[in-house]
């Protein structure tokens, strides 16, 4: 057994108040990014130090690692460590409080399962009136995007709406558990893209377009293509790629295909 093995099976995987030990490392380097105003391409600490730092084991770090790459924040090099690929949003911290992002940004693997199978049996199986309350949906939204007015609610009853048409209650209940989350993370991204160009927010109403008019036609595998991109898409509108200390972006993402 390796001695970082053997220092995880002494390592209990959550501490008080039912926080886990990733979770709580992952947040920890997302607050590394914002305080020390790290770019996109700098070099994160090395395994060991954050360790150190946070008082884990490198298994620990590197499983938040490993959620950090995977939800777009970090990018491993193999035998480089790891690197800023996406600064999550100064504004992120205003809709949620840091300690919860991990498991915030975490709903999203399970909306990629969730949400996608939805919006495929959504086209399969959808009835008229299911349709028509989907399309209600949708031009609610569209009404509170395209203004000043908050548009959470809206984008929650399209996107329940659509798990309704699946002609199965088991989604239901399943969705709705992950309500307070989701409405945490649907704040949030409307003001994050509302601080940015218009064609942000121009871009988020039409992949909701997008996946309303696949389950229309009918198109189940076009229907969830869609909802994974548009669900891939919201994850990155919370971590605008920033600042790069490159003269310019392109450099700087090219430095990090390397």
């Amino acid at each position: 057994m390796s001695s970082d093995d053997a220092e995880d099976a002494r390592e209990k995987p959550v501490v008080n108040g039912g926080v886990r030990l990733a979770d709580r490392a992952y947040t920890g380097i997302v607050e590394i990014i914002l305080d020390e105003q790290l770019a996109v391409g700098d070099r994160l600490p090395a395994e060991d130090k954050l360790a150190a730092m946070f008082g884990m084991s490198r298994t620990i770090v590197r499983e938040a690692l490993a959620r950090l790459a995977s939800d777009g924040i970090t990018q491993a090099r193999r035998g480089a460590g790891s690197y800023v690929k996406r600064r999550p949003s100064d504004r992120l911290g205003s809709h949620m409080p840091m300690a919860d992002i991990a498991a915030t940004l975490g709903t999203y693997e399970v909306r990629f399962v969730l949400e996608a199978e939805a919006a495929r049996l959504a086209a399969q199986r959808r009835s008229h009136h299911q349709m028509d309350a989907i399309e209600r949906a949708l031009e609610a939204l569209r009404t509170a995007l395209l203004s000043n007015a908050p548009a959470h609610d809206e984008d929650w009853m399209l996107h329940r709406a659509i798990a309704e048409a699946t002609a199965n209650a088991a989604f239901l209940p399943v969705f709705d558990h992950l309500r307070d989350a989701v409405m945490r993370i649907l704040r949030a991204g409307v003001d994050i893209s509302r601080s940015r160009a218009p064609d942000v927010i121009k871009a988020m109403m039409d992949e909701h377009d997008a996946i309303v008019e696949a389950i229309r036609a009918q198109d189940a595998d076009g229907a969830a293509l869609a909802m994974r991109w548009h669900l891939s898409q919201g994850r990155k509108r919370l971590m605008p790629l920033g600042r790069c200390r490159d003269v310019a972006i392109s450099r700087c993402q090219v430095r990090l295909r390397r």
